[in-house]
């Protein structure tokens, strides 16, 4: 089927925003295929149409492409008539631990958790930025740093979140600590749900950085920004994968 002529097509396969291209690439993807607009069986649009169509390099659309044939949404087949076709879904195509895990207990709330999440976590890298830490709380998130860095998929997500809540700690507020803490949980409840994307592990090294470094720096600003990138490159791969799994309230 031609991409004009999909119904829907316009809306989500419209431009990504710069700072998370391979997130969002993966959300638009996504979002087509659980939409109908690319239903089971039928091919996507030509790789050169869509890397046109979503404002991205074709690089960043074959990574995002074999992320999801990685996690069973999608394959490869080639030839003349080849090209990349939507698996069938939901039933059997994600690994273990992803998406199907969340009819084993209900999860929390999908729009919730993402804008408490970003309400929090860019406040507190700024006010620990702000806070001038001293060097060893420099040296803890630089090392933290490294741990996740080194994780293996596996380990990741604790890594991660214990980075995560050195920058709330450093921010020097108890009960802001607990918050993070709290949006945390609900957060990797989520995560635990989807597959892990190795590329997207990747992003996250860069971006733990760059939140990382503007903290030591001093510079509240950069923090605040840096930490709301981050942040957006996972909440697009949770809108993109878990948008019918995730109950939302009134």
């Amino acid at each position: 089927m031609d991409a004009a002529a999909m119904i829907g097509a316009e809306a989500v396969f419209r431009p990504v925003r710069r700072g998370n291209a391979f997130e969002e690439t993966v959300e638009r993807l996504l979002q087509a295929i659980t939409l109908g607009v690319v239903s089971e069986g039928q091919r996507l649009p030509p790789e050169r149409e869509l890397a046109s169509r979503l404002k991205v390099s074709r690089e960043t659309l074959r990574e995002a492409i074999r992320a999801l044939q990685q996690a069973g949404w999608v394959t490869s087949r080639p030839g003349r008539h080849g090209g990349t076709f939507v698996a069938r879904q939901p039933e059997g195509a994600r690994p273990a631990g992803s998406v199907g895990a969340a009819e084993a207990q209900p999860l929390p709330p999908l729009r919730d958790t993402l804008v408490l999440r970003a309400v929090l976590e860019p406040g507190a890298a700024e006010l620990a930025a702000a806070a001038r830490l001293a060097p060893p709380a420099r040296e803890r998130l630089t090392d933290l740093l490294g741990e996740c860095a080194a994780a293996e998929a596996g380990a990741y997500r604790q890594a991660d979140s214990r980075l995560h809540l050195a920058i709330a700690e450093a921010a020097g507020s108890p009960s802001l600590l607990a918050a993070v803490a709290d949006v945390r949980s609900r957060v990797n409840d989520l995560l635990d749900a989807i597959p892990i994307l190795p590329a997207n592990l990747t992003h996250a090294d860069h971006q733990h950085a760059a939140v990382v470094a503007a903290i030591v720096a001093g510079d509240p600003g950069r923090a605040r920004s840096a930490m709301a990138a981050h942040l957006e490159g996972t909440a697009a791969l949770l809108r993109g994968f878990l948008p019918d799994t995730v109950p939302e309230g009134p």
